[in-house]
């Protein structure tokens, strides 16, 4: 049996999203049908976006669902960045991005003339205020994550968001590991609705137990935000095409049991996690957690290990059954350092000797347990692959 720490990738299927979407999916009907057949499949979408809206705490226009976080933040980013204002060229990045984001500036800087106005991190990975409010002014928009996805450090939205509405800077959150984790809502970030502050945030199934392939991003009622997509004009415009009914109620359900439960996990996973880290901390000398030691997500530690590669203990620990990341990018299959942990001050080998342990709605005390005594000969034989 595998020992899965890895829930911030994502998350088992919760059996009652399971259900709920093979339920929806004996739902023949096209949602924009008017026959009774389409009709039906029209009511299980609407009631599945008005359930996803009172747990985002938005208006159920403003749901606007996709196919999982990265449409949702390219969708975001791209349509605001199309629907700027004359004259404003900058976008607002904070260093430590997901790549969904990172790479999707990159485009529109590469193709369409974009600025990147860059924002550093703090050594505990949270986005510095003072530089995100120094970068706004004129900008055509701003980026932010609710949460690192890597380190787990719960930023300052609420600040963040209050000084993109001060600088009439639209604003774009990335909540897709935030949300069902801790506490967001669209509504209460939105203090003064207008074409400055948060006008979207970025949600995702698979990351709460709902099923892959299925996310939304809330966009205000107001917001300048053009479609990426063309078609037949589905959800305001925004997102055109057949909408996925099953994917978009198995993922009201999966939001909605997460919020109701958010309180008590969290305190659940806070001391799993606690035990964890103590744990890491006395069976490894020299391990280090990264991130901000309070003020991140509850499930998340993610860890330094001096003198042994991510990679390899990766590798070590999957041997063992197992399943951990390294947090760290990995494209054409090459590993690189983490683009976070070097955000945060730390060098480029650092960056290669972190692990990110994720616990989530499944996960033990034996889980953790298990983890704690396969670690020891897992560092001392990476550390010791390390020095050849």
């Amino acid at each position: 049996m595998t020992v899965y720490l890895d829930h911030a990738a994502t998350t088992p299927l919760r059996e009652e999203a399971r259900e709920a979407w093979l339920a929806a999916a004996e739902a023949a009907g096209n949602p924009s049908s008017i026959h009774g057949a389409g009709q039906h499949a029209r009511r299980l979408l609407e009631d599945a976006r008005e359930r996803l809206a009172a747990a985002a705490d938005c208006h159920p226009t403003e749901i606007v669902f996709t196919s999982g976080g990265t449409e949702s933040a390219n969708l975001a980013i791209q349509g605001l960045w199309s629907a700027r204002r004359l004259g404003a060229d900058a976008i607002v990045l904070p260093d430590g991005e997901h790549h969904a984001t990172l790479d999707t500036v990159a485009w529109l800087a590469e193709h369409a003339g974009a600025m990147v106005r860059g924002v550093g991190l703090a050594a505990d990975g949270g986005i510095l205020p003072d530089a995100f409010g120094a970068a706004l002014p004129g900008a055509a928009l701003a980026t932010a994550l609710v949460a690192n996805n890597e380190v787990g450090t719960v930023n300052a939205v609420g600040l963040l968001a209050s000084l993109a509405s001060a600088a009439s800077v639209p604003l774009h959150l990335d909540a897709v590991g935030a949300f069902g984790h801790v506490p967001v809502s669209f509504r209460a970030l939105r203090a003064e609705p207008g074409q400055g502050g948060l006008v979207a945030m970025s949600l995702s199934a698979h990351k709460l137990g709902g099923p892959v392939g299925a996310g939304a991003l809330v966009v205000a009622r107001e917001a300048r935000l053009h479609p990426i997509l063309h078609g037949g004009g589905q959800q305001r415009g925004l997102r055109p095409g057949t909408e996925d009914v099953a994917g978009a109620v198995a993922f009201a359900v999966a939001a909605e049991l997460a919020v109701a439960e958010l309180a008590g996990e969290a305190e659940r996973l806070r001391a799993l996690r606690d035990r964890l880290v103590s744990g890491v901390r006395g069976a490894v000398p020299g391990a280090v957690l990264l991130g901000d030691p309070d003020g991140r997500l509850p499930g998340n530690a993610h860890v330094l290990f001096p003198g042994a590669a991510g990679e390899t203990l990766l590798f070590l620990l999957d041997q063992e059954g197992i399943a951990v990341s390294t947090g760290s990018a990995c494209q054409a299959g090459v590993p690189e350092p983490s683009h976070v942990v070097r955000a945060m001050g730390r060098t480029d080998a650092e960056a290669r000797q972190v692990l990110r342990l994720t616990l989530g709605r499944t996960s033990t005390a034996a889980d953790v347990d298990a983890l704690l005594a396969a670690l020891p000969a897992a560092v001392e034989r990476a550390r010791a692959a390390s020095a050849r």
